[in-house]
């Protein structure tokens, strides 16, 4: 065989035998500085392409044939755009070059998929650039600093692989179909130095399963996302001083010092006389195909900011595959959906809305507005900057007459449907809303969207003519609203509803949850969501607009409150290990009180649950289970329940399966998701992944030492038990609880990706990006 011909191997691949497809002999060689000048001479000269020289150093560095990608930039008078590939999408055309880079200069980017999965690690701002007025085919990713780059890096590395990976897919046959990457400014709120880069914005999942087979079949999604990261950062340190090179040559260095290395692994590998694992696994990931976004025009009278329409483009040619073909989840679906819709009444410009304010609702609803612009973006000094305001004004602006209709007809048409109805369109809206404070209810996310798929706080009246009125304190706003007031009443179904649906205090209404007891999530009456935040804002229901205006003034965006958490979540009900000063509490409102807070016999402030929440807005409709609760409260002495509502079940068990999974929170429940935060200052899932080879390392241990222990009880005899009996039965009752938290959590793990397992169930690349 000739030395330079492609060979096959057969290669084990953990338990699985994989036949590896042509392995070339050599890597690609290092790009010469000479090629990739032409490279950057030639973008420059093309008048179809526009980018900063920065971005174009960065395709350059980054591909293996740099004479390719000049060839295909270079104009003649027959072509003037030259052989760029051309993707016409809504409003805009986008021009690109396809070639091979190398692995090690992608990073990932932002898209629907990734953007609306719970994170601990919040997304970096982005922000389109221009130049000339003309839009720049690069967005800027702003981090607060280059730590926030590196673990956002290894969250959607480690989520991505969490959920699926091809790497068997990929060993055996390499990445097959192009990432779809453009070229991005990192930025840093610090002061970091800035850099250029390519992001991937579709293959994420390729990407991840790339570095999962360069890392081996015993590498974990944690260990994976380690690896990665440490292969495209190393230990660069941002704060290297004057005299060092900038951050942006450090980087290319190292990753050039770490392709040698590879090369060289790689050499040793295919010189021995039966090449193996380790030569196919560096041979089919070095390089991978991509598709590079260079240039972007808007077409005639497209009325979409310049600094928009790059970005924009993109997520169209993303969600053309994701919400038409292959499915994105149902969160990134509407997000894409209610979004895209957006854009094409901007774009057809006959909006009643004037085109300012579309424009400042379009960035409030992809995140490029934070909540702390909110009182710039709509004028109005008085609006209080936080994120619950945010959602406020998001919901308003999306269901005003003047563009509610027309979203809704984009929507229907975008999705194929026919009829779309308020609740329709909330479902839409719930991943728009809960952006914010995302990663920190997390816990509760699932119940939160449900409910918003359930009509939300879209009620009769919301969908009326109103304005918010802003305020510091919506307990300030019940009296305008007991007279009447329309504004005030919508201003306080959409916060106060808002935060109770975002804090698991009203879910949409299943049917086991009917009578259960009210620390299980139990309601007095079946109900759709949105019907109970109407009653609750009816302007004779006293009881009802003071549970929506104190749930809207104690809802905080960065935590959960103790009630939040139903009983079959718990996995150690500890409330001694809480994290003091964050956690929170809503209380039953009673209008007897000088404060309205319902107190227990004792002086102690009562928790509100669902069952409180419901029973406020019909307070008529709820008797009969009051009177059928008081009635059992007698029966059944010593329960220690409320007696307005059912009685809690005996001991801690867990509650019916459905009602608990959409029911209202239990008390104590806040130290199971509000643990210290740990003093490395790591994201969460970093920790969590030190634990989990603890946990493993630790039974492990455990196991040989009971196997060590009934070796030595021949020896040991009769009269002394190797374990006395107390010690049994204490590491019995360990190993109990042991068991049932990990099969709590088994179930909760399956709850949260029910969804994405039913989606793809082939393991090979040509599934979900």
């Amino acid at each position: 065989m000739p030395v330079n011909t492609p060979r096959s191997l057969t290669v084990t691949w953990g338990s699985e035998s994989v036949i590896v497809s042509s392995i070339d002999h050599d890597l690609p060689a290092p790009g010469e500085p000479s090629a990739q000048g032409e490279v950057i001479a030639a973008g420059a000269a093309n008048p179809q392409a526009l980018l900063p020289d920065g971005a174009w150093r960065a395709i350059a560095r980054a591909t293996t044939m740099p004479e390719g990608i000049a060839l295909q930039l270079r104009t003649s008078p027959r072509d003037p755009g030259g052989l760029l590939l051309e993707e016409n999408v809504e409003g805009a055309t986008l021009r690109s070059v396809v070639t091979r880079v190398h692995l090690s200069e992608l990073l990932p980017g932002i898209q629907p998929r990734t953007g609306m999965e719970v994170n601990e690690v919040p997304d970096p701002q982005v922000e389109g650039l221009t130049r000339d007025g003309q839009p720049c085919a690069v967005v800027r990713y702003r981090y607060k600093d280059f730590g926030h780059l590196k673990d956002h890096v290894w969250q959607t590395l480690h989520g991505t692989l969490s959920i699926n990976s091809y790497a068997s897919s990929i060993l055996a046959r390499k990445v097959t179909r192009s990432l779809i990457t453009h070229p991005v400014e990192v930025t840093f709120e610090d002061g970091t130095p800035s850099f250029h880069g390519l992001v991937v914005r579709d293959g994420i999942t390729r990407l991840a399963s790339a570095w999962n087979v360069l890392a081996g079949p015993d590498a974990d999604a944690a260990k994976t996302a380690t690896h990665a990261v440490g292969s495209l950062f190393g230990g660069i340190r941002p704060d290297a001083g004057e005299a060092a090179p900038a951050l942006d040559e450090r980087l290319a260095e190292h990753r050039e010092q770490w392709r040698e290395g590879i090369r060289k692994e790689f050499a040793h590998e295919m010189g021995l006389l039966e090449p193996g694992l380790r030569a196919a696994q560096i041979a089919q990931t070095f390089v991978v195909p991509a598709q590079i976004a260079v240039g972007a025009r808007h077409h005639p009278g497209h009325p979409l900011a310049p600094q928009d329409l790059f970005d924009d483009a993109i997520r169209s040619i993303l969600a053309s595959v994701h919400v038409d073909f292959k499915q994105w989840d149902a969160a990134a679906q509407h997000v894409e959906v209610i979004t895209r819709a957006l854009k094409r009444v901007i774009q057809q410009g006959d909006s009643l809305v004037p085109a300012e304010d579309l424009q400042a609702v379009y960035g409030l609803a992809v995140g490029r507005t934070s909540p702390g612009e909110l009182p710039t973006a709509f004028r109005d000094h008085t609006i209080p900057g936080t994120p619950l305001w945010r959602s406020v004004y998001l919901v308003h602006a999306l269901t005003r007459a003047g563009l509610f209709e027309q979203l809704k007809d984009q929507a229907k048409t975008i999705k194929g449907g026919r009829r779309m109805g308020p609740k329709g369109f909330a479902e839409l809206l719930g991943p728009l809303v809960d952006l914010p404070w995302r990663s920190h209810k997390r816990a509760v996310t699932k119940q939160a969207r449900n409910a918003w798929n359930n009509g939300g706080v879209l009620t009769d009246d919301v969908m009326l003519d109103w304005d918010p009125v802003p305020t510091g304190d919506f307990t300030s706003l019940i009296g305008p609203a007991s007279q009447g007031d329309l504004n005030a009443r919508c201003t306080l179904a959409v916060a106060g509803g808002i935060a109770l649906i975002a804090d698991k205090l009203l879910t949409r209404n299943v049917g086991s949850a009917l009578g259960a007891a009210k620390e299980k999530g139990g309601v007095p009456f079946r109900s759709d969501v949105n019907q109970v935040v109407q009653d609750l804002s009816r302007q004779d229901n006293e009881l009802g607009l003071w549970t929506l205006a104190l749930a809207a003034n104690a809802f905080r965006a960065d935590a959960l409150p103790e009630n939040a958490v139903t009983l079959r979540q718990l996995i150690r009900k500890d409330p001694d290990v809480g994290a003091v000063g964050r956690a929170y509490v809503h209380f039953r409102v009673d209008l007897a009180q000088p404060d309205r807070i319902a107190r227990d016999e004792n002086g102690v402030p009562e928790q509100l649950y669902q069952w409180d929440v419901v029973a406020a807005s019909d307070e008529k409709r709820a008797k009969p289970a009051k009177a059928a609760a008081g009635a059992g409260a007698g029966a059944g002495a010593g329960t220690g329940a409320d007696a307005g509502a059912p009685d809690a079940a005996a001991g801690t068990g867990a509650a019916s399966s459905e009602g608990a999974a959409d029911g209202g929170g239990g008390p104590g429940a806040a130290a199971v998701f509000l643990a210290p935060a740990g003093l490395d200052g790591r994201p969460a899932s970093q920790r969590a992944a030190d634990d989990r080879d603890v946990l493993r390392t630790s039974l492990a241990a455990a196991h040989d030492a009971l196997e060590r222990l009934k070796l030595l009880e021949p020896e040991v005899g009769a009269h002394t038990p190797v374990i006395p009996l107390p010690g049994l039965k204490e590491l019995n009752r360990i190993l109990i609880g042991l068991t049932t938290d990990i099969e709590n959590l088994r179930r909760r793990t399956e709850d949260l990706h029910e969804e994405d397992d039913g989606e793809d169930g082939e393991d090979t690349e040509e599934g979900r990006g």
